[in-house]
């Protein structure tokens, strides 16, 4: 089908409720993922959001199964992980990876089980994949709403702590921060945002919302706050621009959301390249001694 671009369309999707919601719970996604995005680049911890991601497949799968509302049990069996991530990060503090690649194995292993019990491979399942613009129920947008804003509360509420561990795990140490809770209620936050976002996005790109807003944004930015800015921009162009070309072309949202982040990213990376625009090569380095000296 060809996308047809006109002024009017958009306000032409907002007649109908499906879209309305879509949108509405796709905004909120497109602040969270570059909030909790930009601590998780910092802290090189990229592959929290694969693990996660694997992790609510479980969940959708055992929802699907029990025939308890999937994005529920998603959430629950986020959760669930979240505290056994923290126990094996405390045990093998030395090898903070093997952690993440356990639960990873935990999450796609448990997954298949259950898709296998379920012995179907629904379009219910399908749409959580992927993502879907007429999915999104009204309970949905409920559920991403108000834990969004909780997320969104806490991560502001912790700001400094977790900048400070981003930078030095060992002296936020010294300082008093008490590192271990601010970790725990940090990976908390990260397992919610992907469990609400994989609704608009789909489990097996919602990793990639998070991630590349922010290395597009740091290949612009020469600040922290910047850097912020950006993300959020990107975010939130990438999910309205997807969520519309979704609608027109009869796409699943995910892959037209990611696409449009990934062009974005090759956008700055090419103005950063030929026109000189951003810093320094190494942004995680220079944004988080610009912040430093800032207070941020």
């Amino acid at each position: 089908m060809p996308i047809r671009i006109e002024v009017l369309d958009i306000f032409e999707l907002l007649e109908y409720g499906f879209m309305q919601r879509a949108f509405a719970a796709g905004l909120m996604v497109a602040v969270l993922c570059p909030t909790i995005g930009i601590f998780i680049v910092l802290r090189r911890l990229s592959m929290i959001g694969e693990m996660f991601s694997h992790v609510s497949l479980a969940g959708v799968a055992l929802g699907v199964l029990s025939g308890v509302y999937p994005l529920a049990t998603a959430v629950g069996l986020s959760l669930f992980a979240a505290a056994g991530l923290e126990v094996l990060r405390r045990t093998y503090r030395m090898f903070g990876d093997l952690a993440i690649a356990c639960m990873v194995s935990f999450g796609i292993s448990l997954a298949v089980v259950l898709i296998s019990l379920a012995q179907a491979f629904n379009l219910a399942i399908f749409s959580y994949l992927f993502g879907s613009v007429i999915a999104i129920t009204g309970q949905d947008l409920q559920l991403i709403l108000i834990l969004g804003i909780l997320v969104l509360a806490l991560v502001y509420a912790l700001q400094k702590e977790l900048f400070i561990i981003a930078f030095d795990e060992e002296g936020a140490r010294a300082a008093g921060v008490r590192v271990d809770l601010v970790n725990a209620l940090f990976v908390v936050a990260t397992a919610l945002t992907i469990t609400l976002s994989m609704r608009v996005v789909g489990i097996l790109l919602v990793s990639s919302l998070i991630t590349v807003p922010v290395a597009a944004a740091l290949q612009l930015s020469r600040s922290f706050r910047a850097t912020a800015c950006y993300a959020y921009l990107f975010a939130l162009i990438s999910v309205l621009l997807g969520l519309f070309i979704a609608f027109h072309a009869d796409l699943a949202p995910g892959g037209s959301i990611v696409l449009t982040s990934l062009g974005i990213f090759a956008i700055a990376a090419l103005s950063r390249k030929f026109l000189g625009i951003g810093g320094e090569r190494d942004e995680g380095t220079r944004i988080i001694g610009t912040a430093e000296g800032k207070g941020l």
